[in-house]
């Protein structure tokens, strides 16, 4: 957002940054790399002081396939009220850009829950991996598919211990039918299935890479693999013939732990599990019903 798309402020609040519309923009949360497209305010309604997330989203950078992708998430997110799905409240158009009007979570997102805490105990992974396929059924059953799926957009709704997980930023996600494909190159390398770093055509199956290299992070401390560029990240992945698991994680792991992290990263997608595999697995102890 540039200085002169918003309202400069007159007020004496040190902690307000500007105003657009009904809103008090407070801090900023998240800003893409140079070029991006978004940025995400922590924001203040003005009558009612309720706190929100601010999702801006220029006009003039959307490329005809990030229009559709902030099509499919209006859309998807108006149509959706989960517990384990961010919150769209409203929608507004203002100063050249689009404004999402999304619950504020305060506990901020899985990435900075593990730097902060260090890899989590297996329970607590469970319990983190059972939320995230919950809110990954809502995805499936409305044929979505995320492609940006990674610890910073998972958000907490508080700082609590039992808090919440939401599954958030929907700007890449798009439909796709049974038995179709997607070509476009997108989402975080270090979070992204083989098959888009090799530029082939891919299906949902490279959300359920991303739920493994989560599911490694949460209990290691770190992603599976690593590189400095695409490349190299992408030769780490095809000549690692078993997963990095610290030996010291390992040796606490229950054997059913490693075997739904393992499936999931599956770099082959065919024998990469499917979201029905992920979420009936026996590691994630969901009660079995008629869906």
């Amino acid at each position: 957002m540039e200085t002169d798309e918003i309202e400069e402020k007159h007020s004496s609040d040190s902690n307000e940054l500007g105003r657009i519309q009904d809103y008090v923009l407070k801090s900023l949360l998240s800003e893409g790399s140079r070029g991006s497209v978004s940025r995400v305010w922590k924001a203040r309604h003005r009558e009612s002081g309720q706190i929100v997330a601010l999702k801006q989203i220029q006009l003039s950078k959307l490329t005809r396939s990030l229009k559709n992708c902030l099509d499919c998430e209006v859309n998807f997110l108006s149509s959706v009220n989960h517990p384990n799905i961010i919150r769209l409240l409203g929608v507004f158009e203002a100063e050249g850009s689009i404004f999402l009007i999304l619950e504020f979570c305060a506990g901020g997102n899985l990435g900075a829950y593990v730097r902060n805490h260090g890899r989590v105990q297996e329970c607590i992974a469970k319990r983190f991996m059972q939320q995230i396929a919950a809110g990954l059924e809502v995805l499936h059953s409305h044929l979505i598919i995320h492609r940006d799926l990674k610890p910073e957009n998972i958000l907490l709704s508080s700082s609590d211990g039992d808090a919440l997980l939401k599954i958030a930023d929907f700007g890449l996600s798009r439909i796709l039918h049974p038995d179709t494909f997607a070509e476009t190159v997108c989402g975080s390398p270090l979070y992204m299935a083989p098959e888009i770093l090799q530029f082939q055509k891919y299906d949902e199956k490279v959300d359920m890479w991303s739920i493994g290299a989560i599911l490694f992070e949460l209990l290691n401390g770190y992603p599976p693999f690593h590189g400095r560029t695409s490349v190299q990240l992408l030769q780490n992945i095809k000549e690692s013939s078993y997963l990095p698991f610290s030996q010291l994680v390992l040796s606490e792991l229950h054997p059913t732990c490693v075997d739904l992290c393992s499936r999931l990263l599956s770099v082959n997608p065919e024998t990469r599990m499917s979201f029905d595999e992920f979420h009936e697995h026996d590691f994630l102890e969901i009660q079995k019903v008629e869906r």
